[in-house]
């Protein structure tokens, strides 16, 4: 029997295998995190554990560096599309328009 696959906001990479995913060095995985860029799970005795949702985001700002965004320009477009995502998630909610008679 095999176990259900993680959500992909699970953390499950300690980040030496995450770095090696995405083809980061390990400083810079905590370097992100001290900046804000993102926050990988952490377990009870403070380990960090990167999800698959981490990864892509380590990709995304890879991307960008690769762009000529520093990080302080990374951290606002990453908030912006974060808000941007809850937002959507939140009209999606929403009953759709009602039918006026």
């Amino acid at each position: 029997m095999t176990s259900p696959a993680p959500s992909s906001d699970q953390g499950v990479y300690g980040i030496t295998v995450a770095a090696q995913l995405v083809g980061m060095e390990v400083q810079s995985l905590r370097l992100y995190e001290s900046r804000g860029l993102l926050k990988p799970d952490r377990t009870e005795g403070g380990t960090r554990r990167y999800s698959e949702d981490d990864l892509t985001r380590l990709r995304r700002i890879a991307g960008l560096i690769a762009e000529g965004v520093n990080l302080t320009g990374i951290r606002m477009l990453l908030e912006l599309q974060d808000e941007n995502h809850r937002l959507r998630g939140q009209i999606r909610q929403q009953p759709g328009p009602r039918r006026r008679r």
